[in-house]
């Protein structure tokens, strides 16, 4: 992660030593007290060119480390140990998390051995030199998913922290253009977290832009510092989320003068997030952030810097009481949490706890490890390996447990910016959680015009279960078709929306076998305001207007039917028609045309004087050359068949044909 996160979901490192300053390093020792890294840098690689101390060298290489800097940060690390061989065991750390995040995988783990030897009990060190699986495995194994940038919703600023909320994600950023953001961050220039949301079907590598991504809350949620880390109730009617210890105008800092995080609840009420409070086991002198909640509701996760935990930061769940209150935060214990940092902890729907730690052992930084509940005990948790995993920070980790679909943040090489979303499918669950894998079977079809038999792109599904609680909303792609993963003998019901069709439902139970796939095409009628003429266009349906004969003027009974085209089309601002109308055989075919164009145009006149943009309405005259019925003639009417006056009439009409919906 970089400095935006460090500022904010790292949970602040309060306990980093101030011995060694002096009046020549003030300047750089404020920047670094203020976890501003990089200017401390700046300033102390200008001291480390005149007079390399031993407290130089340390905060030159922890402010490179610290805002992942780590190519910066192995190099004076090394020239640290080179020129004060004897330093504090959390250095060798460092220098060997460095190395290994910069590729040097060998020296790393020899000065993680180094590491092992100085701090015996340190679990950094017992994982990191004494475990299962080899880096070998974990970089080039069999891959259990798929990791793919999502360039579209990407900046340069740090966009992280993905979280479903129906058919949108919502996810954290720094980005311009949040009329809510009225100030910067001081440390980094930039400006403050919000959440800001996008719809689903905008975000593939492929389409959409940042034109799509919005502001999700108003102001009430949305202060003027940090707002991240979304998570909601399963009736999506409670939302927690992280901010700076500020609510309600107030700023608060702890005893040393840090302003920490907080968890704060919302409620949804008359359609908008109000009455935000933090929740009863914050505190001023420590920080919570990142929430979590199980499927049930039940239990909250986060992750917190409590003092007496384990590490810098741990994983912790809290029970949630029915009346909305909560227990006591438990701490997770030595087989999730070590002495290093373990956040951003998510808790699937199938009870599996994903987090990210840099104290187990793994191929950079931070790695997303995973675990779950075993007879009371939480088994040892398993790296997810690459390329869910890279050489640097890789965080907020989060899967759908159905589709197997999620996300992931991280800051590895070839990203767009700071930090950056990743679109992950699940290939293969690893084996060491041991979750058995439900029954799953895809439910797939296409939805067409039932007339005409084309395909309606972008028509809406929504699936329910049985309870008619909405499971997933998705829209028919470019070529109308759709695919649901759906666990196997289940009711559900699934209903297909698009403007100017009528809907459609339909009741189903997925099978018991995933080997066979259920076909739901639907084919969907068009409203009863149109209809199809014998071209295959579609018209708008209405009784047919005719004309006199060689006249072009607006009879009193077409005069009701325009009346009905007007209103048809306020009714449907974006339709665009067609004024199309047609003689009969009889007279010159040029005459003919000439008429067509005179009625065409007077229907068009009516309409526009009955309020519809003349944008919106063209005519055009097609003279004798669309007749419904066999009365025609040639040029020279010698092959003249002979007509009744109502089946010429029939042809001396005018239709009104969409161009756009």
């Amino acid at each position: 992660m970089k400095k935006t996160i460090q500022l904010t979901l790292v949970l602040l490192f309060s306990s980093l030593t101030i011995l060694g300053q002096t009046k020549d390093t003030k300047k750089a020792d404020v920047h670094f007290e203020n976890l501003s890294y990089a200017l401390a840098a700046q300033e102390y690689k200008k001291l480390a060119e005149e007079n390399a101390t031993e407290h130089v060298l340390q905060r030159l290489a922890d402010s490179y480390y610290f805002n992942v800097k780590m190519q910066e940060a192995s190099a004076a690390y090394s020239r640290l140990f080179t020129n004060f061989p004897t330093q504090k065991p959390e250095y060798i750390f460092r220098y060997a998390q460095a190395l290994r995040a910069t590729g040097n995988f060998s020296d790393s783990n020899a000065w993680m051995k180094k590491f092992h030897e100085a701090k015996k009990n340190d679990s950094r060190g017992i994982h990191f030199t004494n475990h299962k699986a080899t880096l070998n495995e974990l970089r080039n194994g069999k891959p259990n998913y798929t990791v793919s940038n999502l360039r579209s919703i990407n900046t340069v600023n740090s966009d992280f922290g993905v979280t479903d909320y129906g058919n949108t994600i919502l996810f954290s950023s720094p980005r311009k253009g949040n009329v809510f953001v009225k100030r910067s961050h001081t440390r980094n220039n930039k400006n403050f977290l919000d959440i800001y949301k996008v719809i689903k079907e905008k975000i593939t590598t492929n389409e959409g832009d940042n034109s799509d991504v919005r502001p999700m809350f108003t102001d009430e949620v949305n202060s003027k510092y940090h707002e991240s880390s979304v998570a909601f109730s399963p009736d999506k009617k409670t939302m927690y989320f992280t901010r700076n210890n500020y609510n309600k105008g107030v700023y608060k800092n702890d005893k040393k003068g840090y302003n920490n995080l907080k968890i704060y609840k919302a409620v949804w009420v008359d359609n908008k997030w109000t009455n935000v409070e933090e929740v009863s086991f914050n505190s001023n002198e420590y920080s919570t952030g990142h929430p979590s909640v199980s499927k049930d509701g039940k239990t909250l996760y986060f992750a917190s810097d409590i003092p007496g935990g384990i590490g810098k930061t741990d994983i912790y769940k809290v029970a949630i009481n029915n009346d909305g209150s909560f227990g006591t935060p438990q701490n997770l214990g030595s087989k999730v949490n070590t002495e290093g940092r373990e956040m951003f902890p998510f808790i699937s729907d199938e009870e599996v706890l994903y987090f990210s730690s840099d104290g187990h052992f793994g191929i950079g930084a931070l790695d997303v490890f995973a675990t779950r509940i075993e007879k009371g005990e939480y088994k040892t948790p398993v790296n997810l390996k690459a390329p869910v995993n890279s050489p640097l920070d890789d965080f907020a980790f989060s899967i759908n447990s159905i589709d197997r679909t999620g996300y992931l943040s991280s800051n590895r090489e070839g990203g767009v910016g700071d930090d950056d979303i990743y679109a992950v499918v699940e290939l293969e669950k690893p084996e060491i959680i041991s979750v058995k894998l439900p029954c799953m079977q895809v439910v797939s079809g296409v939805v067409k015009d039932k007339k005409l038999q084309t395909p309606l792109p972008g028509a809406k599904l929504v699936l329910k279960d049985a309870k008619a609680k909405i499971v997933k909303e998705v829209y028919a792609d470019a070529n109308a078709a759709f695919s649901f993963t759906l666990p196997c003998n289940r009711q559900y019901t699934l209903e297909v929306t698009k403007e100017y069709y009528e809907p459609d439902t339909v009741s189903f139970m997925s099978t018991e076998k995933k080997e066979i796939a259920l076909n739901l095409d639907f084919a969907l009628d068009i409203v009863s305001d149109f209809a199809y003429n014998e071209r295959g266009e579609l018209i708008i349906k209405i009784e047919p207007i005719y004309f006199d004969y060689n006249k072009a003027n607006i009879r009193p009974d077409a005069a009701i039917e325009l009346n009905h085209i007007a209103n048809i089309m306020k009714k449907y601002p974006k339709l665009v028609i067609r004024s199309s109308s047609h003689t009969d055989a009889r007279g010159k075919a040029r005459y003919n045309e000439a008429l067509s164009n005179r009625r065409a145009k007077s229907s068009v006149a009516y309409i526009i004087e009955k309020g519809i943009s003349s944008s919106r309405i063209i005519g055009k005259g097609f003279g004798e050359t669309r007749l419904i019925n066999e009365c025609v003639d040639n040029d020279n009417h010698t092959n003249r068949v002979k007509c009744t006056k109502e089946q010429h009439q029939a042809n001396r009409r005018t239709e009104f044909v969409i161009v756009k919906m």
